[in-house]
């Protein structure tokens, strides 16, 4: 899923982790999900972010000639107004746009 187009709330807001967990059946498990798919948005988010950076870098930075590029300080705004990973973590969840499974739950089906 493309975070920059989610409809996740900017600002974080309580949930109830029981109603949550109903898929589940378990609340840590629900979280654990919710958190791995956070750190892979996260990931993701950085990668793009030091990617676009790498395009502005200067070959010759010196300590005294550092100088504040309106194009980087742009990018960066924009990428911190984004919701944070783990809210749209948390959306992608609610919204049933994640993929889960349990390989202990598999293994136990089987036999």
């Amino acid at each position: 899923m493309d975070y920059k187009k989610s409809n996740a709330p900017l600002n974080t807001v309580t949930r109830d982790l029981v109603e949550l967990a109903e898929d589940t059946g378990n609340v840590y498990e629900t979280v654990c999900i919710m958190a791995k798919r956070a750190n892979q948005i996260a990931a993701e988010m950085r990668h793009d972010l030091e990617k676009k950076l790498q395009e502005f870098a200067s070959l010759n930075d010196s300590l005294e000639e550092v100088s504040e590029n309106r194009e980087q300080i742009e990018i960066s705004r924009y990428y911190e107004k984004l919701p944070k990973p783990t809210l749209i973590a948390t959306q992608e969840f609610i919204d049933g746009k994640l993929y889960y499974r349990n390989p202990t739950k598999d293994r136990s089906s089987l036999d």
